[in-house]
């Protein structure tokens, strides 16, 4: 029986790993615990969680995601995104399992044209993305046994909250959506990531390091959501505005495509 541990199971890819993969065929033993079940910041309880607690893998999907929010208070973002993923790996290395820890697009500028591969070297245009690279240089500080999964513009069409759901829900009382079209990545289904998770696991691969997940179709803001109006059935009812900035004070990075 190989034994997986889930952080940030209250999130939109914990919940969608756990609809998919808590009953499985493959002897694989999933745990899922909320950050009210295990606080990755708090470095005493996470190494007493793993000491009493015997996991081979640890899906580290606990992260601080709010953007605008980390701009204006960085140290609440670098206490979960690099501090809390310090604690994650350090205990890790102590009780000998693999983790599997999600990182982001943002951890480069968008300055380059073509799709960034897992060669390129970051550089973060805002404190979300300067905490989540911190994270993974600890990771790589601390352990050997890791899988480093960067993905963009994550979504779920069933859980959390995302572009995806806000969009339908605008829908509801909105004639018309202004969407913007100065950035472009690949939209990546939470169903598609888990899978490939899954899989990485399943397979027990050892060939450890960054890799880059997201489903390859780059796309701006406006043409994701004429996609989910179009899937939606309600294309002919929304009038979709092109914008050409998106109104905050967060830089972000233009290109965050991804290669697979």
């Amino acid at each position: 029986m190989i034994n997986v541990l889930v952080t940030g199971a209250g999130g939109q890819l914990g919940k969608t790993i756990k609809a998919l993969f808590s009953k499985n065929n493959c002897n694989i033993n999933f745990v899922f615990v909320t950050k009210e079940e295990l606080d990755i910041t708090n470095s005493e309880s996470t190494h007493a969680f793993f000491l009493n607690n015997k996991f081979d893998y640890c899906i580290n999907c606990a992260a601080y995601t709010n953007v605008e929010q980390a701009e204006k208070t960085p140290e609440i973002a670098f206490k979960v995104n690099a501090e809390g993923v310090k604690f994650l790996a350090k205990s890790c290395k102590i009780s000998d399992t693999i983790l599997i820890h999600i990182s982001t697009d943002y951890v480069f500028d968008g300055e380059k044209s073509e799709p960034y591969t897992v060669d390129d070297i970051p550089n973060p245009i805002n404190e979300y993305g300067k905490s989540k690279l911190k994270g993974e240089q600890y990771i790589q500080e601390f352990l050997k046994s890791y899988f480093i999964v960067r993905t963009s513009w994550l979504y779920s069409k069933k859980h959390g909250h995302n572009f995806y759901k806000t969009i339908l829900e605008k829908t509801k009382t909105k004639a018309e959506l202004s969407v913007a079209t100065d950035q472009t990545g690949c939209p990546t289904d939470t169903v598609n990531l888990s899978s490939f998770l899954f899989n990485l696991i399943k397979k027990k691969n050892k060939d450890y390091g960054i890799y880059h997940f997201s489903d390859e179709n780059p796309m701006t803001w406006y043409d994701f959501a004429k996609e989910i109006l179009l899937e939606n059935g309600i294309n002919n009812k929304i009038k979709l505005v092109k914008v050409n900035n998106y109104t905050t004070f967060v830089r972000r990075p233009k290109n965050s495509v991804l290669t697979n």
